[in-house]
């Protein structure tokens, strides 16, 4: 991971109407990191990146994706970037490798063959290949989804909140993906509502609220602005995710590389 900025935003402004949603936002992403945007719904993270990926007009402000202003190099943004929204956006009647196919031939890609069975056994679907989507569970749409969302290589890769609505074990396949992706040098920004989420995938967490960053930092940095904890001795209690995973078992697709 590098400090120079693969994303950067500065006061970012967006009305529908009379209603504010962002009042000038300030953001800047390291290449090769994952950064959170976190805050609770109508916070503004959708608009954020909708703006960032070209597809939103800002009313004020500047960003800038790899390295191209938003508003006036729009192709070269989005010829940087990929979008995972909230939903899968796979087509269900197609097998798992007919979709990977078809994105690379779109993008005129050589070898569209070859680049698929590749995302199949780096995201660990190729025993589902020739199987149809709607036969997928939910994990592994939103794996064949991010997947499909790599073809061409991105350097930035948008994760609008990627695991709602999915089970936990689903949940922790993506954030599996998500780590080997920025791992590989891929900058990811997520956003998310979850706090388990940012905390966990997160090399630093932006908190967005009524329409702006009200802090910044890494997980640490962030525990420092509360006041010192008292220290006594509490017995731990194991989580639900804890009961979980000890009943179906820790093992799950991503790491055993098969599918779900």
């Amino acid at each position: 991971m590098t400090t120079t900025p693969a994303i950067t935003i500065t006061g970012l402004t967006k009305s529908y109407g009379d209603t504010a949603v962002l009042r000038g936002v300030d953001l800047s992403v390291p290449a090769g990191s994952i950064v959170a945007l976190l805050g609770s719904n109508g916070a503004g993270k959708t608009t954020t990146v909708r703006i960032l990926s070209t597809l939103l007009k800002a009313d004020g402000g500047a960003c800038s994706v790899n390295g191209h202003d938003v508003a006036t190099a729009p192709a070269e943004v989005r010829a940087s970037i990929s979008l995972t929204g909230q939903f899968a956006a796979v087509d269900e009647i197609l097998t798992g490798r007919e979709n990977l196919v078809l994105i690379a031939e779109l993008r005129r890609l050589s070898d569209p063959r070859g680049i698929a069975d590749d995302l199949l056994a780096r995201f660990g679907l190729t025993d589902a290949a020739a199987r149809r989507v709607a036969t997928y569970s939910g994990g592994m749409r939103r794996r064949l989804d991010i997947a499909m969302s790599l073809i061409g290589h991105p350097p930035v890769l948008f994760l609008d909140e990627p695991t709602s609505g999915l089970d936990p074990q689903s949940r922790l396949e993506v954030w599996d993906t998500a780590r080997q992706l920025a791992g590989q040098g891929t900058t990811v920004l997520l956003t998310t509502q979850y706090l388990d989420e940012a905390e966990n995938l997160a090399d630093r967490i932006a908190i967005l609220h009524e329409g702006r960053i009200i802090a910044d930092g890494t997980l640490a940095e962030l525990r420092q602005l509360l006041p010192p904890a008292t220290v006594e001795y509490v017995e731990k209690k194991p989580t639900l995710e804890d009961v979980f995973l000890a009943i179906v078992g820790h093992d799950h697709p991503v790491r055993k590389g098969a599918e779900s």
